[in-house]
């Protein structure tokens, strides 16, 4: 095995990981390594379309008072308001930091930034790019941006599969594999900085890329770091209802804020039945109505009507949309978009500060895979990539005011005794770990999705501990299939044990046994060698 020193290693290439590397460069002379298990410009956030929030002094509508209200009102009551006012004051700043690294967001015909309205949102302010293609604009600027950074080295085609925790639980770099060469390395940093993003290919109907299966928690909680409010899940209300490469096709919210309507398949509105804000009610609240009209009147999906939006507006807004459906043989103009809720963000992660600090020494998170409290129990439209280049700004600028020095410690027992573990060959025999993965994805889907109960659950817990069993690889693994499985394992497992444990219904996490919030909000924590606030903690995996 190869071993290395870098100094800051960022495990992602997603806009938290780029933004963040660009911003350590600025603020440091010191060398930074981006690792990637796919490449450059293939990520979760290349499929974010609606926008990015942005309270603009020029909006005179708006104000950061109204944007953390609204926030923390979506957020169900574990939204923390100071994290939200501190994120929402830097939004304009970090609006001007990204055109300034090339991103064009849409503009009027008079120059003027072109905002948006979207779900739960008070006012316009939702800045777009591309038309409907913001996250891949936003991460093409900055992609370009690191490949032409010297101080910047990248590693493509390469899988974060352990961090190294030293015997007084700092961490101190990680275990790498280049899935090109087939060889491990060591590397030994003084900041490994988690930018992974989420984990929606535990769900079998996702909006996620096959790449988004959650290995930046599972790294942490590995770890030892502790992990918050896994049970919030957010499944997006309007995924285009056919599933291509292992995800769903994302409707826009966007498309809504502009005007679509909601209707089952005879052309019957009923969001307003379960929300007085109807279609731009909570992203949780409209995908549990889509649930509940699909189980009652045995629809496959409902429609989302947009013969109301002006085809022009149409063919400018929403470009993409429209490409996709087509290729599906469906005329947006027409209307008639077959849609239903699909998983798409986890609200849960590493614990963190808004500086990235993690409950490790050394150990740092940004974007979807870390949990500031922003989100609270259900995401407000538009805030997570607001969240990522704010977090990933402060964390660069903590890094380079704090002076650390790497030292190689292969010589720490409990380091040394894990990299031994990953020179080893000890395989048993070879599974099907595709079929494995669907019956995690199928069980994870129909017992702990959009509504939960004890019963479903516990099946859920006896389903995972058995395809535990069977696969059987806590540590090397033969290939970044395996690894990737043992990361959706440990997910999943977070997310019963956590929905187990929050006995109410609250934001993205709705149990059919106890439909009603609880009085009290409270936050839930774990990690593998703690306990919940108010329960029992997961197996060591």
């Amino acid at each position: 095995m190869k071993f290395i020193q870098k100094p800051y290693v960022i495990i992602g290439s997603g806009i938290a990981g780029l933004y963040t590397a660009i911003k350590l460069s600025e603020k440091t002379d010191k060398e930074i390594l981006l690792i990637t298990k796919s490449d450059l410009r293939e990520s979760n956030s290349r499929y974010a379309q609606g926008g990015i929030v942005g309270v603009l002094p020029e909006n005179t509508e708006d104000s950061v008072e109204l944007h953390v209200r609204d926030t923390v009102k979506a957020g169900a009551g574990l939204t923390d308001a100071g994290v939200a006012r501190f994120i929402s004051e830097k939004s304009a700043g970090s609006i001007m930091d990204l055109i300034s690294y090339g991103v064009e967001f849409d503009k009027h015909a008079d120059q003027k930034v072109e905002l948006t309205l979207e779900g739960a949102h008070s006012v316009n302010r939702i800045l777009h790019a591309g038309g409907d293609a913001t996250g891949r604009s936003i991460e093409l600027a900055l992609s370009n941006r690191v490949e032409n950074n010297p101080k910047i080295h990248i590693y493509r085609k390469t899988q974060a599969v352990d961090l190294l925790v030293d015997s007084e639980n700092n961490c101190k770099g990680v275990i790498v594999f280049n899935k090109t060469r087939g060889e491990y390395e060591t590397v030994f940093s003084s900041a490994v900085i988690i930018a992974t993003g989420g984990a929606g290919q535990v769900y079998s109907r996702t909006t996620n890329p096959q790449i988004a299966t959650g290995d930046g928690i599972a790294l942490a909680y590995r770890a030892g770091a502790t992990i918050q409010n896994m049970e919030f899940v957010q499944f997006h209300p309007t995924a285009l209802d056919f599933e291509e490469k292992g995800s769903r096709f994302l409707i826009s919210e966007s498309v809504r804020g502009e005007g679509a309507v909601l209707k089952t398949p005879d052309r019957k509105q009923f969001a307003f039945k379960y929300h007085e804000k109807g279609d731009l009610a909570p992203r949780d609240v409209v995908t549990r109505a889509i649930f509940f009209e699909m189980r009652e009147q045995g629809f496959d999906n409902v429609i989302l009507d947009t013969s109301v939006i002006p085809e022009e507006k149409l063919r400018i807004r929403f470009p993409n949309i429209m490409k996709v459906c087509e290729e599906h043989g469906i005329d947006i103009t027409k209307g008639n978009i077959p849609v239903s809720p699909a998983a798409h963000y986890i609200m849960g992660g590493i614990k963190t500060t808004v500086k990235g600090e993690t409950s490790l020494q050394g150990l740092y998170a940004v974007g979807e895979a870390s949990c500031t409290s922003f989100h609270g129990a259900n995401r407000l439209a538009s805030n997570s990539l607001l969240e990522c280049v704010v977090v990933a700004n402060e964390l660069a600028q903590f890094l380079s005011e704090k002076q650390t020095e790497i030292s190689a410690l292969s010589s720490d027992c409990q380091i040394g005794c894990l990299i031994s573990l990953y020179e080893k060959n000890k395989f048993e025999y070879k599974r099907d770990i595709q079929t494995l993965k669907n019956t995690l994805r199928e069980t994870m889907w129909e017992k702990a999705g959009i509504v939960r109960n004890k019963d479903g659950l516990n099946r859920a817990l006896q389903t995972l501990n058995d395809l535990k069993l069977d696969f059987n690889q806590p540590y090397k693994c033969r290939d970044p299939e395996e690894y990737e499985f043992r990361s959706l394992l440990i997910i999943s497992e977070l997310i019963i044990r956590s929905a187990l444990m929050r006995k109410e219904s609250r934001g993205g996490h709705f149990r059919s046994d106890f439909p009603k919030a609880s009085p009290e909000a409270d936050n839930s924590y774990i990690s593998r060698d703690s306990a919940f606030i108010a329960g029992n903690c997961c197996d060591r995996f």
